[in-house]
């Protein structure tokens, strides 16, 4: 059943493009969430919205886990991630996901694309890549089917992307592309072909 709105994992979410409900995985609530298949484009608004949010700088964290669809097209990579930023409209945001199969695959092009930062709607994946070759994408050792903690650390026009709790970042964006005082709500959010699970979302706020 697809919700609009939904209580789960501590917080209130509201739809956005998205199938959303609660599920128990390993014997924990978590949030699922499937992108609304009629969205055929990449790197779109399709997350569930935190209801009563508004963030500027601190840290989000946040246990994802991906599965690929058994309709999932080729190109699919289990595509899961944050947004933050985020307007009223959902007319803009910034985000950064991972892609876990490239976390793990057997082509070094595809490994060096396992993050992403991506900056909606101007500044998508393939913009990026384009005119800032790996400027926006890293590797990182990840692969589908298995929790991935991630932790955003943002301050001002800056993030970094840690996973598995690591004391290194494995992406450093030093240019967000809606600038230093952008404010706005928090996504969890899934794109094409992937089924996403979350839990054990954190939220710290420090302006």
């Amino acid at each position: 059943m697809r919700e609009s709105n939904l209580t789960v994992i501590g917080h209130k979410f509201v739809s956005n493009d998205v199938f959303m409900s609660a599920e128990k995985l390993d014997n924990q609530e978590v949030l699922k969430v499937i992108k609304d298949p009629v969205i055929d484009k990449e790197d779109e608004p399709t997350f569930a919205k935190l209801i009563d949010c508004e963030f500027h700088n601190g840290i989000i964290e946040v246990d994802v886990y991906s599965k690929l669809l058994s309709n999932a097209p080729e190109y699919a990579r289990g595509f899961i991630g944050i947004t933050f930023r985020i307007d009223e409209s959902n007319d803009t945001f910034e985000g950064i996901y991972v892609r876990p199969t490239n976390g793990s695959a057997p082509v070094q092009l595809r490994r060096n694309r396992a993050t992403q930062y991506f900056s909606y709607p101007d500044y998508k994946y393939d913009r990026l890549r384009e005119e800032a070759p790996g400027e926006y994408e890293s590797y990182v050792s990840i692969d589908i089917d298995e929790w991935i903690h991630m932790k955003i650390e943002v301050i001002d026009d800056k993030a970094k992307l840690f996973i598995n709790n690591t004391k290194e970042p494995c992406l450093i964006v030093n240019d967000l592309k809606h600038g230093k005082n952008k404010k706005g709500s928090i996504g969890l959010w899934t794109d094409i072909g992937t089924k996403g699970y979350f839990k054990n979302l954190r939220i710290n706020t420090t302006n």
